[in-house]
């Protein structure tokens, strides 16, 4: 009977062949530092899931962040360990991406015909780094506030365009609720648009040109 059903599905959604394109193909012999990636993308879906579900009990204002931070930890049953999850997933996230583009650039992976794939890995570290700065504001304590009045006015110092960079960050002259909802709206729906949009190029590319070995000696 089963076997009838996936005949039936692969006839028409051709499933053989997704799997030995993506998951059956040869690769060459390397080492734990190429697990990275996908450790990378478990961590993308943790957070997903994780943010996914404290985004029933977080509310988005200067009057009730905070407050349904604390609710989340102490009065959701196991709200506690979603949110650690979700933070300390998020601070794994940043090094074990960062150690991926490390990896890769240690390497020589970045190099012909692979620059695109290296191309999306960089964005890709610049947009999980980016939710890290978004996602900090989000408790609303006084250590989320002025760390990112800080950062907010550290941009507002480029040359030219700092000021303009500051107004779209804060909102305004200051910090406010105006503040609090941007960031809330880039973290969860303009960065993970993006970041899975370019995780699919980035695996579309290592699936067309496979990932590189573990250069010898001679390289």
């Amino acid at each position: 009977m089963l076997q009838k059903v996936y005949t039936w599905l692969d006839e028409r959604l051709g499933l053989k062949t997704i799997y030995d394109t993506v998951l059956d193909r040869k690769v060459p012999k390397v080492n734990w530092f190429f697990t990275l990636g996908s450790a990378s993308l478990f961590l993308f879906l943790l957070q997903g899931i994780t943010g996914i579900m404290l985004t029933v009990y977080y509310v988005p204002s200067p009057d009730h962040a905070y407050d349904s931070i604390q609710y989340i930890m102490t009065g959701v049953s196991y709200g506690w360990l979603i949110r650690g999850v979700h933070h300390w997933g998020a601070s794994l996230m940043v090094l074990i991406v960062f150690f991926h583009m490390l990896r890769t650039f240690y390497f020589g992976a970045y190099k012909y015909p692979r620059e695109f794939t290296w191309v999306t890995g960089v964005f890709l570290l610049l947009l999980t780094l980016g939710m890290g700065f978004t996602g900090y504001l989000l408790p609303w304590n006084q250590r989320a506030y002025w760390a990112t009045t800080v950062a907010t006015s550290i941009a507002g110092t480029v040359p030219f365009i700092g000021e303009f960079i500051n107004q779209v960050l804060r909102g305004g002259p200051d910090l406010s609720g105006v503040t609090l909802a941007r960031f809330f709206s880039v973290h969860i729906w303009w960065f993970p648009a993006m970041i899975g949009s370019l995780i699919g190029v980035h695996l579309y590319m290592v699936i067309r040109l496979g990932i590189s070995s573990v250069p010898k000696v001679d390289d």
